[in-house]
């Protein structure tokens, strides 16, 4: 067998917590034992839990050790989970903690070097803030240098700044500067491995030549090679988002090509709240050349030359080797990047669950797009038997949408029943219309157009979602609102909103159509989702609508959804405002005949909807960040009371009006 046969058996003996063959060991022995050979720890680290995370790296560190590998690296905070956020601040203890355990962990690096990702806490009386993002160099029992991130993103879904104080240092750090470590316990801190040059993420994105616009002053791999490394090594914890992966690789292999040094970039894996993380660790020789790449959403343990060139490319999720090379436009065509949301979004319900204690799933089986392929999601990450569908009609529920979610629910082999809710509805709305009359001697202004009605229906269904949950051991309801209807306000609060996870609330309306496609392909189970589903006009049953006599149709109380998702990825990705729209053409457009009136509509429309959805927005549940901007509430940050913006814009004349007018 060679190197990567050898490492999938190691790999599977470990994910099973069993001892490794002696064999196994002393083969992979043999093939790095000429020496240079690299171990890329792939982690996935639970955020705070220091013992559980200290224990996934001893375990590395040992075989390391054992085969004799000249190095072995692990991400970004590996050792406290990244990100940890204010944690460490208002709780200290778990930095004490992380300190006692990289002591420990230093005494068993025995014959190999370990690069371990920690919270340093800074010297008491030092200016700025508590702590360092750093990585300890272990070797040999003892600590023997520290380096500590310079760059501190401060942006998307990162909040560095708030907790951590940059690096004024690029590389290994002097030894007077180490006031977490008494003088026994750090033994050299000088120019220690002039083979390598050690950064931790952010450090290597700000080439000042390959981005058009930086962030930050200071270029970390720029300083480093100054010193003529061998070897780039990068420590990191980079969520994945849509996109990314064209970027990371094209950044990295830029990076390594200038300097003519081949880098490592080790990339923590799993998910930590709203953040998914794609692992995916990679290699590139001096000229920029991939010669190595880990598995995407996977722990892995991977052996790599790179200054020989030695490595094994796992495949990324399917479509994106293609992505590497695509221009950013708006396309309805999704299937590059399904797999990829797919595996997000499994890895951050598992990830969730498994971490926070739950084991259970319950939510409203309604018949339609959302709650179908949330189904299908929770079947997959926590098991069909943990799932409960429940089917709650009402008076207008078609006979479809309740046959759909049955059949639905047998094909995916989930728990169904169902749960009609028609009298609490007829009772709520007796009790409500009683007290509306109480305040209405109180009160003037009750609105000609009520949505009462609607919400009743999508709040009974909550209540019954939430009565199994505090009922049934380690279960949560699951909230089934994706991204096009949530820019719209287009959910109820405490109705379809209310869950303790919401796992599509990133996927826009068009991409979970091609997605259910995608999933009855090429899922074990082939087409567990009926066609009908996908066929049918999205709509929450929860009107009439008076010109049909049927369910309002979601895109006639909004808009068409390829419409309304191109808005929402200009507004995201291209940062366009009202005008800007208002002059592009759309691909909507290209195809479909729409009057400049229309289109006012339609934009008017979004703006004012969206600004009125801020405060629903920033209730909503915990969900995962899958595409290249969100509303998650970690990942985009709008005042609330922000909600009047003029978004149309003002003119001169008006200015000069309103000032005369003063």
């Amino acid at each position: 067998m060679n190197l990567y046969e050898l490492s999938e058996i190691v790999d599977k003996r470990f994910s099973h917590g069993e001892s490794v063959p002696e064999n196994i060991i002393q083969a992979v022995k043999n093939i790095v034992s000429e020496g240079g050979f690299v171990g890329m720890a792939q982690i996935n680290p639970m955020a705070g839990n220091v013992e559980y995370n200290a224990k996934k790296i001893a375990k590395y560190i040992k075989y390391a050790s054992q085969i004799g590998l000249d190095l072995v690296v692990f991400p970004e905070l590996a050792l406290m989970g990244y990100p940890i956020e204010d944690t460490i601040d208002r709780h200290p203890i778990i930095v004490e903690e992380n300190i006692k355990w990289l002591k420990g962990l230093a005494k068993i690096t025995v014959g190999t070097t370990a690069l371990v990702g920690f919270v340093e806490p800074r010297k008491q009386d030092a200016e700025g803030k508590k702590f360092y993002n750093s990585v300890a160099i272990l070797r040999d029992g003892e600590i023997c240098g520290i380096v500590r991130k310079s760059l501190l993103p401060n942006y998307s879904e990162f909040n560095d700044y708030r907790y951590i104080e940059p690096s004024p240092i690029v590389g290994v750090q002097p030894a007077d500067t180490l006031g977490s470590f008494d003088k026994d316990t750090v033994k050299s801190c000088s120019k220690i491995f002039d083979k390598y040059g050690i950064s931790i993420c952010e450090d290597c994105w700000n080439n000042k030549e390959f981005f058009d616009k930086n962030l930050y002053e200071k270029d970390p791999i720029d300083e480093l090679s100054k010193e003529n490394p061998e070897i780039f090594i990068n420590c990191s914890a980079s969520p994945t988002r849509a996109k990314k992966e064209q970027l990371k690789h094209n950044m990295l292999s830029f990076v390594a090509k200038k300097y003519k040094t081949p880098i490592v970039y080790v990339n923590q894996v799993g998910a930590i709240d709203n953040s998914s993380f794609d692992g995916s660790s990679r290699v590139f020789d001096k000229n920029g050349k991939l010669i190595a790449r880990a598995k995407s959403f996977e722990e892995q343990f991977l052996i790599v030359n790179p200054t020989q060139g030695i490595g094994k490319i796992y495949p990324l999720t399917r479509g994106l080797d293609k992505s590497l090379t695509e221009q950013k436009v708006f396309t309805l065509e999704y299937e590059s990047d399904l797999e990829r949301t797919y595996k997000t979004i499994i890895q951050g319900i598992r990830d969730y669950f498994n971490k926070c204690g739950f084991k259970r799933a319950v939510l409203g089986l309604s018949g339609g797009l959302d709650s179908t392929v949330c189904a299908v999601l929770l079947a997959d990450a926590i098991g069909a038997e943990n799932v409960f569908g429940v089917s709650m009609p009402s008076h207008i529920t078609s006979k479809e949408s309740k046959s759909d979610a049955e059949q639905l629910a047998r094909n995916l082999g989930i728990n169904f029943t169902e749960a009609p809710i028609r009298s609490m509805i007829d009772t709520t709305t007796a009790c409500l219309n009683d007290l509306f009359k109480t305040v209405e001697t109180k009160w003037d202004g009750r609105y000609k157009t009520s949505f009462t009605p609607d919400n009743i229906q999508a709040r009974s269904r909550a209540m019954f979602l939430w009565g199994i949950s505090n009922e049934f051991a380690s279960c949560i309801p699951i909230a089934t609102s994706d991204k096009s209807e949530l820019y719209m306000g287009y959910a109820t609060i405490n109705g379809d909103m209310s869950g303790g996870f919401a796992p599509i609330a990133d996927v826009p309306k068009t991409k979970l159509f091609a997605f259910a496609r995608w999933m009855n392909v090429n899922r074990e189970v082939k087409n567990a989702i009926p066609e009908a589903i996908i066929l049918k006009k999205p709509g929450a049953e929860l009107a009439i609508d008076p010109k049909t006599g049927k369910p309002l149709i979601a895109e006639d109380a909004l808009m068409p959804y390829e419409f309304l998702d191109e808005i929402i990825w200009r507004v995201e990705n291209k940062n366009e405002g009202y005008q800007d729209l208002l002059e592009k053409e759309f691909v909507y457009e290209k195809h479909n005949s729409v009057s400049k009136e229309q289109k006012i509509e339609w934009l008017d429309k979004f703006f004012r909807r969206m600004s009125t959805a801020l405060y629903k927005w920033s209730i909503l549940p915990p969900s995962v960040i899958v595409e290249s901007r969100s509303i998650n509430k970690y990942d985009y940050r709008q005042p609330i009371t922000s909600g009047r913006i003029n978004y149309k814009g003002v003119k001169d004349e008006h200015i000069k009006d309103v000032l005369a007018e003063l």
